[in-house]
């Protein structure tokens, strides 16, 4: 009986890896973890690689890798290559050239994040409603100073991306009485999607933009997201707006974005991606009083081993029957 090789590039607890191995008695684990692991790949990317006789061999026999991210030049080093899982939703860190152009399946895990991101975001559309920053302020400088709270009620959120984050924080906005506007990249005028009032296509986005009292932001990073959000865009929204970005860091102009939240074209931000990340200690965001700061966790779960790999598991089973795989990336679209 031939074996099914799987390469464990990032630390699984012996609980998940004995959940793999369930799955089929073809499959053989080989967890390169403690030579290979990238416990904060979405923070701070590895330089360089790892390379011994050892490891190159496991490579050489590798027909699937699970992980955060492969090694470099995987193509070459990785004859018997078929597909990748990888741990993560994001997936423009890793693909590169040889891989795009090779007949590698790559999947991610799309779908798992759209709960604990689109908390995220809502809890910032909250804190800037009820102006939680500014309680905190006052609190710290022990500070009685009334005020009128903004009632989310009624107020306009405008999505960008209409993907499983957006449709989950379209329906917890819902719920608050807010309307929603989305965008996605396939849209047609006349779309619909549930818990959205107002589908439109990304050449509306300027107008999406003036409506909203809120802009959230959940775009991948590919060359078409790069900068979206720029001088243009910014000026486009309303002076009482706040922008929210738990996406990607790249989506927005940072430098723009500072000189708008410094001159009032909006009222606030929301931020959970960075150009740079961490984020630099000279940043001007660190100063603005009308921004929050989260240092890219929206996507995190305590139980993040294990919902990753019952995604892996499920996966398996498809690949070991011949079925389509779930979340399989389109590498040219870089999602």
């Amino acid at each position: 009986m031939d074996s099914i090789n799987i390469l464990v590039t990032s630390a699984l607890s012996a609980v998940a890896l004995s959940r793999i191995a369930a799955v089929s008695p073809k499959i053989k684990i080989m967890d390169v973890s403690g030579l290979w692991d990238a416990p904060d790949m979405v923070t701070a990317m590895r330089k360089g690689d790892f390379s011994n006789e050892k490891f190159e061999a496991m490579l050489a026999q590798a027909e699937i890798i699970y992980g955060f991210r492969p090694p470099q030049n995987i193509i070459v080093r990785g004859p018997k290559l078929r597909w990748i899982q990888t741990m993560l939703a994001g997936v423009d860190h890793f693909l590169t050239p040889d891989i795009v152009k090779s007949r590698v399946v790559v999947t991610n895990m799309s779908g798992i994040h759209a709960s604990p991101v689109s908390e995220v975001a809502f809890s910032m559309m909250l804190m800037f409603a009820k102006r939680a920053p500014f309680c905190f302020l006052n609190k710290q400088q022990k500070k009685w100073e009334r005020f009128i709270p903004m009632l989310l009620h009624g107020k306009t959120v405008g999505i960008v991306g209409l993907g499983n984050i957006g449709r989950e924080l379209a329906r917890l906005s819902k719920a608050f009485g807010l309307r929603i506007i989305g965008t996605r990249r396939t849209a047609r005028k006349g779309d619909k999607a549930r818990y959205v009032d107002l589908v439109v296509p990304m050449t509306e986005l300027k107008a999406l933009l003036a409506e909203s009292d809120f802009v959230v932001l959940l775009l991948p990073n590919t060359p078409e997201t790069q900068k979206l959000i720029g001088e243009k865009e910014l000026s486009a929204m309303k002076p009482t707006g706040y922008l929210i970005n738990v996406g990607r860091g790249s989506t927005v102009d940072e430098e723009m974005m500072v000189r708008a939240l410094e001159e009032g074209w909006i009222a606030g931000a929301g931020l959970d991606a960075y150009t740079v990340e961490p984020l630099p200690v000279e940043s001007k965001l660190w100063e603005l009083p009308n921004v929050i700061v989260s240092p890219h966790v929206s996507g995190r779960l305590a139980n993040y081993d294990d919902v990753v790999t019952e995604l892996f598991c499920d996966n398996l089973k498809r690949y070991l029957s011949g079925k389509r795989l779930r979340n399989i990336v389109n590498k040219k679209m870089g999602y």
